[in-house]
């Protein structure tokens, strides 16, 4: 049930023929893990937040840092040295009281991923490593959980949605490997532009409340692929790999 500071705080999505109350209260039910409080987590934690979803798990076990300013705009000064997962969770309280968040200042690796993950709806992954990456995909095709994969580099970002337990839908394996060595894009050598970060994080917290309502066409299998340099935007199909070590017949 939605109380009347609900109904009129999410007037404005209710309202959509496509979304509307039953929307609304699956967004309510909805426990959402947040993998990464950084320049994609900070703007997805802020719109689900925002959005209503009812649980919020943040994990990361950085701090912030100064550096972290210019695209993680739910840090201040004053936060530098803090928990990441800590501010991020204190914040999304503060956007919206109705809304329960859990900081997990521990790094998620094989040995707590599934345990950390259990009875999640859906799993947003904004880090910024394939070990870590390749961790949560294995836990969320294990868990048969839906995972919405978010990534940024220097002026491109990418956004996906896989459901690797089903027979016609990849993992993401299938896009890069299983290889946790696989060289990755590193903000702190190769840049990245501070409102792009904002871009594609906004963009992954719209793909969530998607997958997890049911409104429009979901992301599921597909790549959608954003270079704004030049401002281009395409979208791409990943195909199921059947060789694939994690969701692979």
């Amino acid at each position: 049930m939605l109380s009347d500071a609900e109904l009129d705080r999410y007037a404005r999505q209710i309202i959509l023929p496509a979304f509307g109350g039953a929307g609304q209260a699956k967004l309510k039910a909805a426990h959402v893990a947040v993998i990464g409080a950084g320049g994609i987590g900070c703007p997805a934690i802020t719109y689900l937040a925002a959005a209503g979803v009812g649980r919020l798990t943040i994990i990361d076990d950085d701090v912030v840092e100064l550096s972290n300013l210019q695209r993680q705009p739910l840090f201040t000064d004053a936060d530098i040295g803090a928990g990441k997962a800590e501010v991020a969770a204190d914040a999304a309280r503060r956007i919206n009281p109705h809304v329960e968040a859990a900081a997990v200042s521990n790094r998620l690796d094989e040995a707590n991923a599934t345990t950390l993950l259990t009875n999640t709806d859906l799993i947003l992954d904004g880090c910024d490593n394939f070990a870590t990456r390749l961790t949560v995909n294995r836990a969320a095709v294990t868990l048969q959980t839906s995972l919405l994969s978010a990534a940024i580099g220097a002026f491109e970002g990418q956004v996906a949605l896989y459901q690797g337990w089903r027979a016609d839908s990849p993992c993401y394996a299938c896009l890069v490997g299983d290889d946790p060595d696989r060289p990755g894009i590193n903000c702190a050598e190769t840049g990245v532009m501070g409102a792009l970060a904002g871009m594609i994080g906004t963009m992954a917290a719209l793909e969530a409340v998607r997958a997890l309502t049911g409104w429009g066409s979901a992301l599921t299998g597909r790549l959608a692929i954003i270079d704004m340099l030049d401002r281009r935007w395409r979208e791409v199909a990943v195909p199921k790999d059947p060789e694939c070590p994690i969701c692979g017949g």
